[in-house]
């Protein structure tokens, strides 16, 4: 049998891998237009800023070794040109053609580069192979830019947005949307958006790049950003220009269509990676989404297929993902609230803060968690979590228990590891899910935003903490007072109650509902997600 595989990243080098454990007799030739294979992608913000110092690191696999490892005829800088289906030949731009049996198109993404006037006047690079890196790096040891402008929040701009801080370069990040990172709710990258102010990013969000005019980046709004290079992180589009008018059916953005086997609409073609659409595993919408891990797997899964071995269905991409600004991290999974909004899914939401680990065990930090959820069965539909520690490890919880099919119940009963260096008793993931499982039952009502009107402000927490600091309106009954002070409270209007994390509010919130109140809210996070929302 002969395989052709069009491109040697993630997927293609994982399904060349499988196809060799699997058949020692297969013809395997590997078609990439790039001189790299299995470069360390993600890698390449913390190449650029030093972190990862030795430029061999950022190479998973050296072609030459892998190919003589499993037998793979790899053929570099060598680019898919045509398919024609009809006679089972591919054809490369240098006009060679190949006859397959099976053909796996790995193809990736190119980076997206806006028609932005002036572009071309001033140094701009990318970031998506080994290749851009070094530019970047030369450039900077060359002309040492005292300036320079990220355009594009996604994972690359806000990490090459750190990476060149650090290098001490004075760097802005320019955003058209109102946030970066657009797998995070707003509730949650707040807390990112803060720490890269803090860390010498200027952020200017929801406002386009006009134009490039001297050594300024122009905004549509007018305002002017010194920069002495650019780098242009504005997000990726699937390389199928190669495969269009073959017959393979293209999603709107240009990603193949691919079935629960990664297979196309072509007989004995498959497809992976960056460039295949594949079922979003929370809402089922067909979507397409950049992700070394799911590559991974999807190149596997083909080359079982192919091989005839034990053939599997792929079961939808969750979009879990991790990134780091600084020393913070924020991880998540599944659906935010846009994307359930957009899918017109019914959902609730919870929040919580803890810390990474047992509090007074020394070095504990502030870790905030949010899950959404069905409300009617407590299906997870994604989670999103920041902080210094722990965040990937609790995404990471959730992301399997949401594999499994589980629920929020699920969360509330895990049986996770403790002891005080690494978490509390009672995991934040415990803690979340019985948060929900009482608002599933009627046992509390969560409050989220930062509008209070027409609402009774109530501080729960001792009065020192009230005098620090406050919610707009908020009178101070503490929790200890509350039994006998519940008379001072309006039995006419909603009553919102908070502490400092959102516990002892919860705690205060049952009290008044035992006594008879009805419209009785716990803010969700307490006072640290207010001041995180509002900057405060």
């Amino acid at each position: 049998m002969k395989i052709v595989i069009a491109g040697g990243g993630a997927g293609g080098a994982s399904c060349a891998a499988r196809l060799r454990r699997l058949d020692a007799a297969a013809e395997i030739i590997v078609l990439e237009k790039t001189a790299e294979t299995s470069i360390a992608s993600c890698g390449l913000p913390y190449y650029i800023g030093g972190v990862i110092g030795d430029r061999g690191e950022m190479q998973a696999v050296d072609p030459q070794a892998f190919g003589d490892l499993f037998r793979v005829d790899m053929r570099l800088n060598t680019a898919l040109a045509r398919v024609h289906p009809a006679e089972k030949i591919v054809e490369t731009t240098a006009g060679e053609r190949i006859p397959y049996d099976k053909l796996v198109l790995a193809l990736g993404a190119r980076p997206f580069v806006p028609d932005i006037p002036g572009l071309d006047t001033m140094p701009h690079f990318v970031v998506k192979r080994l290749a851009d890196a070094d530019a970047i790096k030369a450039h900077i040891a060359a002309r040492h830019p005292k300036s320079a402008v990220v355009i594009g929040g996604g994972f690359i701009g806000v990490e090459v947005a750190e990476n060149l801080a650090r290098l001490g370069i004075k760097t802005a990040l320019a955003e058209m949307a109102e946030q970066v990172l657009p797998p995070l709710d707003t509730d949650i990258v707040c807390q990112i958006h803060a720490h890269l102010r803090a860390g010498g990013v200027r952020l200017a969000l929801g406002d386009g790049v006009r134009e490039i005019s001297g050594k300024a980046v122009v905004l549509a709004g007018g305002l002017k950003i010194p920069a002495e290079m650019v780098v242009v992180a504005a997000g990726i589009r699937p390389d199928t220009d190669a495969v269009k008018g073959t017959g393979i059916r293209l999603t709107k953005s240009g990603a193949i269509r691919t079935d629960a086997f990664m297979r196309t609409s072509l007989p004995d073609v498959y497809a992976c990676g960056d460039c295949a659409a594949v079922r979003d595993f929370v809402s089922g919408r067909e979507e397409a989404v950049a992700l070394a891990g799911p590559a991974n797997r999807q190149g596997r899964l083909i080359a079982d297929h192919i091989a005839g071995g034990a053939p599997y269905p792929y079961g939808g991409t969750q979009g879990t993902g991790v990134v780091k600004a600084f020393d913070l991290t924020a991880a998540f999974t599944g659906n935010n609230e846009k994307q359930l909004r957009q899918s017109k899914t019914a959902y609730g939401k919870m929040i919580v803060w803890g810390n990474d680990h047992a509090g007074y065990y020394p070095g504990a930090s502030p870790l905030t968690l949010k899950i959404l959820y069905g409300p009617a069965d407590g299906r997870i539909l994604g989670a999103q979590a920041v902080g210094r520690a722990g965040a990937d490890k609790r995404i990471d919880i959730i992301a399997t228990i949401m594999r499994l099919n589980g629920t929020t119940a699920d969360l509330r009963d895990a049986e996770l590891c403790y002891a005080p260096p690494y978490a509390g008793a009672k995991d934040l993931v415990n803690m979340i899910g019985m948060a929900i499982e009482n608002a599933r039952q009627g046992l509390s009502r969560p409050f989220f935003g930062t509008d209070f009107a027409g609402m009774a402000v109530v501080d729960v927490r001792p009065p020192a903490a009230y005098r620090k600091n406050r919610l707009p309106g908020a009178i101070n009954i503490p929790a200890a007072q509350l039994g006998r002070r519940m008379g001072e409270l309006p039995k006419d209007k909603p009553i919102l109650l908070y502490c400092f994390r959102g516990y002892t509010s919860y705690v205060a919130a049952r009290i008044l509902m035992a006594n008879g109140f009805k419209n009785v809210f716990s803010y969700a996070g307490g006072i640290h997600q207010y001041l995180a929302e509002t900057g405060g």
